[in-house]
């Protein structure tokens, strides 16, 4: 018997509570089909493919390329692997651990911002600082979680930095394809 995708929804919020951004149709990995070094740490691993997605504002586009989201719990960032035509390009978010609501079918996070981009090439920047230095300001951040956020992007560069899993392309283009053949 093979093992079924359940259909997921991803919303990402600010600190504030207010809905940042929705992705409305993603396909949570059986933890069987879970490579190792992912089920080690527990990722919450999840496929889209031309999924529609809401902003905060109410205006609502499509994803042009498909993306495999790793997710780790406990860690204060998430990585999105992007398939594009040059490569995969890895957009990772700096934000609060994800919380699984299995019973909904519903992954969430706060964002906080930072990003830090790994292009196909192999460069890696940081992004955002500036919306990050206003939202901290704005929303009032805590000493904690400005600590949290602030060790979250150091693991994560180092993460990257270094190409540990899940910074490798064969990785996400296997989850994507496996995925893809199960599901037509």
């Amino acid at each position: 018997m093979k093992p079924d995708y359940e259909r997921y929804v991803i919303k990402s919020f600010k600190h504030n509570g207010h809905i940042h951004r929705t992705w409305y149709e993603n396909w949570l990995v059986p933890q069987q089909l879970l490579l190792p070094e992912h089920a080690a740490e527990q990722m919450l691993i999840l496929i889209n493919e031309q999924t529609l997605i809401s902003e905060a504002d109410g205006s609502q586009w499509t994803s042009k390329v498909p993306g495999v989201s790793f997710f780790i719990p406990g860690e204060w960032y998430n990585i999105v692997a992007l398939l594009e035509e040059e490569g995969v390009r890895f957009y990772c978010n700096v934000a609060s651990p994800p919380y699984q609501d299995a019973t909904h079918h519903t992954i969430t996070y706060i964002d906080y911002d930072l990003d830090v981009i790994r292009t196909a090439d192999g460069e890696i920047v940081v992004v955002d600082e500036d919306e990050y230095a206003e939202h901290r300001r704005l929303y009032h951040y805590s000493s904690l979680v400005e600590h949290k956020v602030g060790q979250g992007l150091k693991k994560l560069l180092q993460r990257v930095q270094e190409a540990r899993t899940p910074f490798e392309e064969h990785t996400a283009y296997h989850y994507y394809e496996e995925w893809k053949s199960m599901n037509g």
